[in-house]
């Protein structure tokens, strides 16, 4: 393609939005290394007892019908949830959350170009585990809603200093 193409056409005939086309407030979530990272760009904002994690639905977030396949949505939940969690209880913070349980109910798919938003709560913390909830948005609408099971784990490791 030459550099004047343009950017390439979504199903719909319309154009994918730029990665960078995210609703006011929202900030980079910096992931780092690994798997979030390879799935982002992830966006969230934090606001008091608000938290919300979301994600521009790229060409590589897509089947062949333009349509954001599930298991990107089901790994978004996966992210929500502890990701929300750990910034939302204090005793969380930099903590580690393996998933022991995830249920996601698919009830609308997300496109090409849309913007996808979760928001999330925590029902219950125990010593050992946090249940959480979630509903996730596209295009405002509901495309699925989720719940999860997370084992507290160890604290992440601090960055070390530079040499």
């Amino acid at each position: 393609m030459s550099a004047d193409a343009g950017p390439p056409e979504a199903p719909n005939g319309g154009t994918p939005a730029e990665a960078t086309d995210v609703p006011p407030g929202f900030r980079r979530f910096r992931a780092g290394t690994g798997f979030i990272a390879v799935n982002g760009p992830l966006y969230f904002l934090h606001e008091g007892p608000l938290f919300k994690l979301g994600f521009r639905v790229e060409e590589r977030h897509c089947n062949p019908m333009g349509i954001c396949h599930g298991g990107m949505l089901a790994t978004f939940a996966d992210m929500l949830m502890p990701i929300g969690a750990i910034n939302l209880v204090p005793q969380l913070h930099r903590r580690f959350m393996p998933t022991v349980s995830l249920q996601v109910d698919f009830m609308a798919s997300a496109r090409l170009g849309d913007w996808v938003e979760g928001e999330m709560q925590v029902l219950r913390t125990t010593r050992t585990l946090v249940f959480a909830q979630g509903l996730v948005t596209s295009g405002g609408v509901t495309a699925l809603r989720c719940s999860g099971v997370f084992k507290i784990g160890p604290e992440f490791e601090r960055p070390k200093a530079a040499p």
